[in-house]
Parts: C-alpha cells; structure tokens; sequence
C-alpha cells in the first residue's frame, strides 16, 4: 500500500485485485477502512462502476447517515454493504450475478479530510447455453456424414468435444478410427467411408471456465443393398398393381364391346347375301305378279344396302300386276318339259305371249 501526504490529506491505492465468478452465484467485494472513528456523522462511502462500454454508475452509497442501493436500475435490489460499515468494513455484497455486473469497480471513503479507495475486478463468467447436436450427410454405406454442435451463448472461449456412448449405463468411449475433428470449427466431426460400425450414439459436451451441458444424438447407418431392394419392392408392386388394373380395364373394355356387338347384329346388312333366285309359277298358282316380278331377280346379287332393298320395293309396288302367261306342261317325246328348262324360244314355239314389263321394273328383275 502506497500513502501519498497532502495538506491534511491522506490517499491510501490498494492493489488492484481481480475476482471471477460464475453467473448466478453471489460475491462479495472487499473494501476497509480507518476513517469511521475520525468523524461519524462527516462519513462518506461509494462504490462505482466502469463496465464495458467505459460508463461510469453509482452502485451504492452511505451518506449523511443514510444508505442508497437503487441508483443503478440494472443493479437494485441485489446490492448491499456485508456489515458494519461505519466501524471499517465496507464490503460490497451482490447476489445473482448477472453478465452485465461484470468490470471495473471503486470503492471511495471520505471522511474529515481524508480519503481512501480500492479497485477491483469482477469477472462474470457464463456457463455454455444447452448445445445444440444434429447429423448432416448421407446415412448409408460407403457414404460421409458430419455431426454438428453448437452452444449458442457462454464465456469464450467454448471447448466442444465428441464422445461415442458405448453401452446403455451411458459409459462414455472413443470415436470410431474413421472419424475426424474439423480443426476450424471443433465442433464438427467428419465421418468417412461409413460402415455399420458407425451406427449409435454420439454426445457433444460444451465447456469453458464456468461449466458445462451435453447433448445426444443418433446415428443410424442403412445397408445399401437393403436400400436397393427396398426400391425393387416398391417398384414390384407398384408394377403389380398396374397389370392388375390393366386386366380389370381390358375385361371392361371387351365386355362393352361384345355387348355392342350384340346390340349392332341385327341391323347390319351382309354385301355377299344373295338374293332368292327366280322360280316359275305352275298354272294355277296363287302368287302375283309382283311375287313373280321379285323372285326372277335371282342372277343379280344383292348390293348389300338398305337403299336398293327400298329402291326395288317402291318399283315393285309403282309395277301393275302382270300375270306370265299360263302354259302347261307338254309331252314331248313321252317325257315331261321341265319348266326350269325351257327358255325364250320354246316358249314362243308353244305359243306363249311375251310380256313387256316397264325399264322401271326390268331393272330390277331377270327374266
């Protein structure tokens, strides 16, 4: 202690000290004194705070017999003397220490002319924030992956480190051989070349001078032929289920087809019918003409359309009735003549009347 003599005056400089202590816990900054017995009622003490940002706040003060704690807002109500301050201990107490009390702090006595202080340093220290794990990568064979971790807030520097959990006790083990630590960034690993080996589970621990959290993460390595034959499963039955569908379509589509078939059967017109051939009335018989007129069509086929079927009708009906002559059957040589047989000249030579039908009426009939 250095004691610098001026007038009435004494300064008395105690060494700077410096005091760490983690976030939440409380601390007590030392300050005594001589100056209580000199002038009890004259007795001033204060202590001051230079924090990071070089501003200068009243943190606590005893004057004109009175205490004041509730000058600095981020600090009221956590701040008090420890005990008997006017006998010479002017010990600053604060409890729940929060990162913004860390600095620089005075404690000034004045008393009768006199004056005496001291410095500390107070270091607030904060534990790492609960770190964040997750796995990046692809989770297959031959593969690479990375494990991540992150702690959000915490007094630098922040250490991490990558531990394997090597039984269900929560035993703590060696990474595997493959596994490497990223230099620039600790807390990343980087797994190579993957093999089921891999497969468990990692926690990440983050840690500086105040403590430190952990967290838990799973690594899951897949078989790549159990990928390759998932693929091929779900390909088979997607592929299954699409012949099947494709057979429930053709069925459908061969029964409506069938069915329309069936409905069409009647009103279609075969081109290669032919129509009834002609045959000669026997004397007597009780046909018409126009019977006659249709049947002796019999060498012209049928043109398989519904419009010459309409075209012959309305001919034969617009045709008078014209009965073929009547002739009978005639011996000849002691044989009978079939009629089928006889043509224009025989006819003429046994004394038959040709007709003549009407060109409407001959186009549509063969004699």
């Amino acid at each position: 202690i250095s004691i610098l003599r001026a007038s009435c005056s004494v300064w008395m400089s105690g060494a700077q000290t410096e005091y760490k202590r983690v976030a939440e816990e409380n601390v007590t900054l030392p300050c005594h004194h001589r100056l209580g017995l000199l002038e009890p009622r004259s007795l001033d003490i204060e202590w001051l705070l230079h924090d990071s940002k070089a501003d200068q706040k009243v943190v606590i003060t005893y004057s004109g017999g009175n205490v004041y704690n509730d000058l600095n807002e981020g600090q009221k109500g956590r701040v008090s003397f420890t005990s008997n301050f006017l006998a010479g201990d002017a010990s600053l107490h604060i409890v729940s220490l929060q990162p913004s009390d860390a600095g620089q702090y005075t404690c000034k006595v004045k008393n009768a002319g006199q004056y005496e202080w001291y410095r500390i340093t107070l270091i607030v220290l904060e534990k790492p924030s609960k770190p964040k794990c997750w796995v990046e990568g692809e989770l297959f064979e031959g593969k690479e992956l990375s494990l991540q971790c992150n702690s959000a807030s915490g007094t630098a520097p922040i250490s991490y480190q990558w531990q394997r959990i090597s039984d269900k006790e929560g035993k703590l083990g060696h990474l595997p051989p493959t596994a490497r630590v990223n230099i620039s960034n600790p807390g990343q690993v980087i797994m190579k070349n993957l093999t089921q080996m891999v497969t468990g589970l990692y926690q990440c621990t983050a840690s500086n001078e105040a403590g430190q959290e952990n967290c838990v993460v799973q690594v899951t390595v897949q078989y790549a032929r159990s990928v390759g034959m998932v693929a091929g499963a779900v390909c088979g039955v997607v592929a299954g289920i699409s012949l099947v569908l494709l057979s429930v379509w053709l069925t459908i589509r061969r029964k409506e087809k069938k069915r329309y078939e069936e409905e069409e059967a009647p009103n279609e017109i075969r081109e290669d019918a032919e129509a009834p051939k002609a045959h000669l009335v026997k004397p007597g018989s009780s046909s018409s003409g126009s019977r006659s007129s249709r049947s002796g069509s019999s060498s012209t086929r049928s043109t398989a359309n519904s419009a010459s079927r309409s075209q012959r009708t309305l001919s034969t009906e617009a045709t008078p009735h014209i009965t073929p002559p009547q002739y009978s059957r005639v011996e000849t040589e002691g044989r009978e003549i079939d009629p089928k047989k006889v043509n224009h000249a025989t006819l003429v030579k046994m004394g038959a009347t040709p007709v003549m039908l009407p060109a409407q009426s001959r186009a549509f009939q063969t004699v």
